[in-house]
């Protein structure tokens, strides 16, 4: 059990009860239980973070289970990125990882069970009749005209269902409850229906395959999970999670309990929507750091320990709400801020001369690695006869709230010398392409005397050596959507009317100083004076590419 003490929440207060009773044993047992039909996202985050930090904190186990019930949908790739994002935020399940498909057998004799009890029957109406005799919120339901059928009927039906002697929607088995029931998942709820699909793990071995409602609540019950976690929108399965415990030979009895989602603004995160995304082409990939994805937060520059710290902060409620994405980029914002190391990257090279420089000369300056944090050492930075500044670091004539190079004007290269801008070279079409200056030699780490009535330094502006900087691609990304809110559009309009078409400027003829070549893929950055920034996983022996992770400050509006 961990030493540190997590905050309480209504969940852990459970728990504690239910160990000071003595319940199950004294154990806590819980369970991740992912659909591989998609990657994870920042909701399925607070998810991971809650199962297997309750599951740390309690000295319990928790398991990654993977409820692969419809092989339409699901695929390896999934699979393999759920993993790869459950390890990446730094948990670990307990023994191996785990498939709702490996206990189809076992669920296939519960199914008989039920039968047998006179719980369940095969209903042989098509899918259109069995939707309208079920009702809705204001009918009540029919009962089927099948649900008389005898036990030795159903289970010769069944047992042809499984050996294919029906087709997709001629037959499903339904759980003979309460078609009076005011909540609708207990009106005879489906059990199995028939799926000629071969499964990513079973083959061709299976026809039928149980639904999603029936395999849940019995595979946490073949596994022993004490406390099933579930977001709100399973509140009202609940009464047949319960019911299928109840009436199912199991040895033990699970419950559940709901949790609010998380919520997040300028996103989606329904995998619909996500997929809908990625097949239509407007992000390029599940991993895009566009998307709201966890493997596309890692790709943008979000370090395991902010997400975890996000959701920490959260805090586990059964209120919902909407978190503003300010507070997630906050997050990842304090995080790199004491641990990212620091370089120098101009976006938009400008060339500056320094004439009295000798042009053979390289003088190597020594910087911070993190000006907070001396035990990260120093890197060492080039300074050559011609640099590359910013271009919005330069004008020919500025106020004095203009804290960057004026023509006639001086300012400190960071972490090196003072120099004067004296004159412009310009091309044919009058675009300024160089700037000539001076630099003041006996200015090196010390401020220069206020001769000739020069006054004061405007400020200090960030450089990278011409012929010794690398050249790299930056990509500025951004929220995908414009709104708030892109699920909740007007009458006639669609999410995708929202995306913003800012989210993504790629810069092609950036330079970042020399120390950084041959860094590897996911190392962060803090580029000085522009943000955060992440070797994308583009990048290789031909050039570096970074991502922007976040600003330095915020700079989208918050939400109210």
């Amino acid at each position: 059990m961990s030493d540190v003490k997590a905050p309480s929440n209504f969940i852990r207060q459970i728990i504690d009860r239910d160990l000071a009773e003595g319940k199950n044993d004294g154990q806590v047992v819980t369970r991740f239980p992912p659909e591989p039909n998609g990657y994870l996202h920042i909701g399925h985050a607070k998810s991971i973070c809650l199962n297997f930090g309750i599951a740390e904190s309690y000295g319990g186990a928790c398991h990654l289970r993977f409820d692969d019930t419809n092989p339409e949908k699901e695929e390896e790739e999934y699979i393999v990125s759920i993993q790869r994002d459950v390890e990446w935020l730094g948990f670990q399940w307990a023994g191996p990882v785990r498939f709702a498909s490996g206990y189809f057998d076992q669920l296939y004799q519960y199914a008989l069970q039920l039968i047998d009890k006179g719980l369940a029957y095969v209903d042989t109406q098509s899918p259109e009749q069995i939707a309208e005799m079920r009702g809705n919120y204001n009918r009540p339901g029919q009962n089927s005209p099948h649900r008389e059928r005898s036990v030795e009927e159903n289970r010769a039906l069944f047992e042809r269902m499984r050996d294919g002697g029906f087709e997709e929607g001629e037959a499903v088995l339904r759980a003979r409850i309460d078609m009076a029931s005011a909540n609708i998942n207990l009106r005879d709820p489906i059990l199995y229906r028939v799926r000629k699909k071969a499964h990513h793990q079973t083959g061709d071995k299976w026809v039928i395959y149980p639904m999603y409602d029936f395999t849940h609540p019995l595979s946490d019950a073949i596994e022993g999970i004490t406390h099933s976690l579930c977001t709100l929108e399973f509140e009202d399965h609940r009464p047949l999670y319960d019911w299928l415990v109840e009436h199912v030979e199991v040895s033990a009895r699970p419950r559940q309990y709901e949790f609010a989602r998380l919520n997040l603004n300028y996103t989606v995160t329904s995998k619909r929507r996500l997929k809908q995304l990625v097949d239509e082409g407007h992000v390029a990939g599940w991993d895009d750091p566009r998307m709201p994805t966890l493997s596309g937060l890692r790709r943008r520059g979000f370090t395991p320990a902010s997400i975890r710290g996000f959701c920490e902060n959260l805090g586990v409620s059964r209120a919902d709400s909407v978190i503003d994405m300010s507070i997630l980029e906050d997050s990842v914002r304090d995080d790199l801020n004491q641990h990212a190391p620091r370089a120098f990257c101009v976006l938009n090279p400008l060339k500056l001369v320094i004439r009295n420089w000798p042009e053979d000369k390289t003088e190597w300056l020594q910087a911070p690695v993190h000006p907070q944090n001396e035990t990260m050492g120093t890197r060492q930075m080039p300074l050559t006869r011609e640099v590359y500044i910013d271009r919005e670091d330069f004008r020919e004539e500025a106020n004095k709230k203009y804290k960057r190079l004026v023509l006639g004007d001086r300012v400190r290269l960071r972490y090196g010398y003072v120099v004067r801008a004296d004159e412009v070279v310009r091309d044919d079409a009058g675009e300024i392409i160089e700037i000539h200056c001076s630099y003041d030699p006996d200015t090196l780490g010390k401020n220069p005397e206020n001769d000739e009535g020069q006054g004061k330094l405007r400020g200090v502006i960030h450089w990278v050596s011409a012929p010794l900087g690398l050249p790299c691609q930056v990509r500025l990304y951004d929220r995908l959507f414009k709104v708030p809110m892109p699920t909740r559009v007007g009458e006639g309009e669609d999410f995708l009317d929202h995306i913003n078409e800012a989210s993504l400027q790629v810069l092609d003829h950036c330079v970042v100083e020399p120390g950084l070549k041959g860094v590897l893929p996911e190392t962060r950055y803090q580029f000085e004076r522009e943000g955060y920034f992440c070797v994308d996983t583009d990048s290789d022996e031909n050039g570096l590419i970074f991502n922007r992770t976040v600003g330095l400050r915020e700079s989208w509006p918050r939400e109210a």
